[in-house]
């Protein structure tokens, strides 16, 4: 089980359609966090590379980690909670955004049940047809890393209550900013 800090950042992370956003975006309304969406810290360069269908490289995503790295050491520094999305796929690429009080949430599913949510999302810069190249590059969170595993399947709003319930963060939030 993971450790968490009185005031944690949570890093809501798995490959494309797992329900990063949605389950962040549910976390966050109900503990009053603060919450980034990891997508919208990407460079242009690699939101066009994207959507046309070339999987980013380790050079591409370093400047987009090192943003996500900045939004959680600003808030852990401040001792504030909050929520953020990315993939972090590899381990190599959390180790950037480890630090005190970051737990990681990690969102597990079949390559059919995420391949069959991105056959229905659409207006996503990220095509479907990139999926194989997530679940090649995806490093499962070890039992060294501060993270839990959650397999999606549920509804998202009981996705989010049961990170909520596991990592004890009822009565965890914002008041006292």
């Amino acid at each position: 089980m993971a450790k968490t800090a009185q005031r944690p950042v949570l890093v809501i992370m798995g490959v494309s359609g797992s329900g990063k956003s949605t389950v962040a975006g549910l976390l966050a309304g109900r503990l009053g966090w603060d919450l980034a969406e990891g997508d919208d810290l990407h460079p242009a360069s690699n939101v066009a590379k994207m959507h046309a269908g070339q999987p980013l490289t380790d050079e591409d995503r370093w400047p987009w980690l090192e943003r996500i790295a900045a939004w959680i050491q600003a808030h852990t520094a401040a001792g504030t909670p909050g929520v953020v999305t990315c993939s972090a796929l590899k381990k190599r690429y959390r180790d950037i955004l480890r630090g005190e009080g970051v737990v990681f949430v990690f969102l597990e599913g079949s390559k059919d049940r995420i391949s069959d949510r991105l056959a229905s999302r659409h207006g996503h810069f990220m095509p479907p047809a990139l999926l194989e190249s997530q679940f090649e590059a995806l490093e499962a969170p070890g039992p060294d890393e501060n993270a839990i595993t959650l397999s999606v399947g549920a509804t998202p709003a009981d996705e989010a209550q049961e990170i909520i319930d596991r990592l004890n963060l009822d009565g965890a939030g914002a008041a006292a900013r």
